[in-house]
């Protein structure tokens, strides 16, 4: 397996961290100046994700062969991150009752949440029919998704040269995307840099219990929920794997706080580890879309910090209500920072609390979201791609690696 090969960029990466807390620590104003690299980062990794997504699930539907499984390997992959979004959801409820939190209240923070559930469902799937031109322009990785199946299945019928020219595209697409990531270093930097000298450690203090709480909780489901399903489905060790996804994908997304341009790390993760691209270059894009894991973890802890605040009871119906809900509203948050914080006010309405308390809770998410935000993108991001090779193991799915 290729995966260890970039073992010498995890360290690069690992060296940006601690100088970029160095330098946000004792030179802040060059760190805020630095953080234009953590922006060039994000961008070209944003820039790239939409036309990538379009362009490798056009060509993999395209190309594939009748005799590859794919099709019952993405539905028992899309099955997983369900399991795995609502068992998130349940962790949560658990640590909140285990170590109950409450908060002091911020001024409101802006934004609009929405109305209902089905309101959230209803919005993804008007995003999965837009227009594919303005799909690309807007980073609607939902609808480039389902014009690449569309337009793959199309282009099953057309001659041989078209579809060797498409994988041809694809595999030049794919190029551009390492040489991204070989900037990772110096994105990230930036990123940590600009953030140690914005936001310092002092506006966490206050909120330390939730923080922890709330990393607690993604790290037991990262080591824990997703080892079990892992050794579920293969019958194998699962730490090999989840310790690498986290290495490899996590730690990008952690300073990246977007599932969506973590979308091209995870590609190439899959490519190394040797995953069939006729599997990985759907599940991954649809990952970042609905796997959402993290995102139900923060609903969770923070709606009910906010019912402990305000003393209400909470019964065992209403907790498991909550988690239902949870789970079904951090499939529709969005694959960028902070995505899952207005779904927070939908929950809250569960128990009553007027949108004024609720959006203030959303504020104390703002301040601790350095934290939680980051660690709830690496559990999502990385649990893409063990989830994907997961299934690629129990279905003996494999990729001859270059």
């Amino acid at each position: 397996m290729g995966l260890f090969d970039s073992k010498s960029l995890v360290l690069r990466i690992a060296l940006g961290v601690v100088l970029g807390a160095v330098v946000g620590m004792f030179l802040p104003k060059l760190g805020q100046h630095a953080g234009i690299l953590g922006e060039l980062f994000v961008g070209l990794l944003k820039a790239i994700a939409p036309m990538l997504v379009l362009i490798l699930v056009t060509s993999a539907l395209a190309n594939l062969q009748r005799a590859e499984a794919s099709g019952p390997a993405i539905s028992l992959t899309l099955l997983l991150y369900l399991a795995g979004t609502v068992g998130a959801a349940l962790v949560a409820l658990v640590m909140s009752l285990l170590f109950p939190q409450q908060l002091h209240l911020l001024s409101a923070a802006q934004g609009t949440p929405p109305g209902s559930v089905f309101a959230v469902l209803e919005d993804v799937l008007r995003r999965m029919v837009d227009n594919p031109i303005r799909a690309l322009i807007e980073a609607n990785f939902l609808a480039c998704l389902v014009w690449g199946v569309l337009f793959g299945i199309s282009f099953r019928r057309a001659p041989d040269s078209m579809r060797q020219a498409l994988a041809s595209v694809s595999e030049r697409f794919t190029e551009i995307v390492r040489w991204i990531i070989q900037l990772a270093p110096l994105g990230i930097f930036g990123l940590v840099s600009a953030t140690v000298a914005q936001v310092g450690l002092e506006a966490l203090l206050d909120y330390v219990n939730l923080a922890l709480l709330l990393v607690a909780a993604m790290l037991l489901v990262a080591l824990g929920i997703n080892a079990l399903i892992v050794v579920f489905m293969t019958r194998k060790n699962p730490y090999p794997l989840i310790l690498a996804c986290l290495r490899e994908s996590g730690v990008t997304a952690f300073f990246t706080r977007s599932s969506a341009a973590n979308i091209p790390v995870n590609l190439a993760l899959s490519e190394r580890l040797g995953l069939p691209s006729a599997l990985y270059s759907v599940t991954i894009p649809v990952g970042a879309t609905i796997n959402m894991a993290g995102a139900a973890i923060t609903i969770t802890v923070l709606t009910l910090a906010a019912v402990n605040t305000l003393g209400l009871e909470v019964g065992i119906f209403s907790s498991l209500l909550l988690c239902i809900v949870a789970a079904l509203a951090a499939c529709g948050a969005s694959g960028v920072p902070s995505g899952s914080l207005l779904l927070i006010p939908l929950a809250c309405g569960l128990f009553g609390i007027s949108s004024d308390v609720a959006m203030q809770v959303v504020a104390v998410g703002f301040v601790i979201s350095v934290v939680q935000d980051s660690a709830e993108t690496a559990l999502n991001s990385s649990t893409d791609v063990v989830f994907t090779a997961t299934v690629s193991e129990r279905l003996g799915l494999s990729r001859e690696v270059d």
